[in-house]
């Protein structure tokens, strides 16, 4: 429990998701590393390069940490259920806490986790399609409907002569490590929750 909540503070200092987006006059993919308190260009101009491709489309610039609240509230959620797992952790060492209490942990770290995902595509969305109407250049789709440029939340997706690939990065992935150790610690390890079930 206590090494588990400790893995999702790798989000302080580890990318959490990457949109990476591909084109022939670009042999160098442009790519934004997002952080849960801010973005970074996977290289120098990255950012740069994609505000200056998206002014053609009438896409917003890409957020600084002050434009988003996510950016000042994520960084105190994740915190702040590592410190709540930690305790609970040397609680339930001490014989001060059941076991049911890892559950609580992660049922609330999962609904946390679904609704940072959900809240990341409304902001895809909007990214994708509130588009400036005074853009340079107004695409259609065959059926007249205006283009939407939103990445995907996960995975492949054809953009114009561009491949935009969305996925996971390390942070994520520690912080799936770390709700994994506690399941383990919950299931098989200590058993009580697993023997009730044989029941």
């Amino acid at each position: 429990m206590i090494i588990g909540s400790i893995l999702p503070l790798g989000l302080f200092f580890l990318p959490m998701w990457n949109i990476e987006l591909g084109a022939p006059q670009y042999p160098e993919p442009l790519g934004v590393d997002i952080y849960i308190n801010g973005l970074q260009g996977q290289s120098e101009f990255d950012i740069q390069n994609i505000d200056g491709l998206n002014h053609y489309i009438g896409m917003k610039t890409l957020p600084k940490p002050e434009d988003m609240w996510e950016f000042s509230v994520f960084p105190k959620v994740v915190l702040g259920m590592s410190l709540l797992g930690i305790l609970i952790g040397i609680l339930h060492f001490a014989g001060k806490l059941k076991s049911y209490w890892f559950m609580v942990w992660l049922i609330i770290m999962g609904v946390l986790g679904t609704m940072g995902i959900y809240d990341f595509n409304l902001w895809l969305i909007d990214y994708g399609t509130n588009l400036d109407p005074n853009a340079i250049l107004k695409l259609a789709n065959p059926d007249g409907t205006p283009m939407s440029y939103k990445p995907p939340l996960i995975g492949h997706k054809a953009l114009l002569n561009f491949d935009a690939d969305s996925y996971p990065r390390s942070g994520a992935y520690m912080m799936g490590a770390g709700m994994g150790l506690i399941f383990i610690g919950l299931v098989f390890i200590d058993g009580r929750l697993l023997n009730r079930f044989k029941k």
